[in-house]
């Protein structure tokens, strides 16, 4: 699959975390022969957890199913670009490749606020390929984020 694929993939998964009213975020991880092995989405507010954002939650699952903590030549798909929290995870992963739909321009740790995985002082470095509908994928959290004001 090619990234507008899994991008597809990950916004499928995103959605899965309105169920419980979490911000809909939606990650996978996909293996060095383009096989999604993790999936996860933001889970929060599920489990009153301020660590389980989508990519961690992915990254957890991918771990223990490679049954090691580095996942090199992994490719890492997700609909927001990562917060410094997620960004900080991706590195110490060794994620290869990582490609996100929507800017963060709040919190975003991969160019918007920061840029943890391209600083030149970082010791892994992650190939990082953005913008990947970041149109659906920003409509995604604006939708979301009415339909809690509505509430309101």
């Amino acid at each position: 699959m090619n990234d507008e694929e899994l991008m597809q993939q990950a916004l499928l998964v995103a959605r899965k975390a309105l169920a419980s009213d979490d911000v809909p975020v939606g990650a996978i991880i996909v293996n060095k022969m383009g096989e999604i092995i993790a999936v996860g989405h933001n889970e929060r507010e599920l489990h009153k957890d301020p660590t389980a954002h989508a990519e961690i939650v992915a990254l957890r699952r991918a771990t223990e199913l490679n049954k090691s903590w580095r996942l090199e030549d992994h490719t890492l798909v997700v609909t927001l670009e990562p917060c410094a929290m997620c960004a900080g995870a991706i590195a110490q992963s060794r994620i290869s490749t990582l490609v996100f739909g929507a800017w963060d321009e709040k919190a975003g740790a991969v160019g918007s606020v920061w840029d943890l995985l391209r600083d030149p002082r970082s010791l892994y470095k992650v190939e990082v390929r953005s913008g990947v509908r970041a149109t659906e994928c920003a409509q995604l959290l604006k939708d979301f984020i009415q339909g809690v004001r509505t509430k309101d």
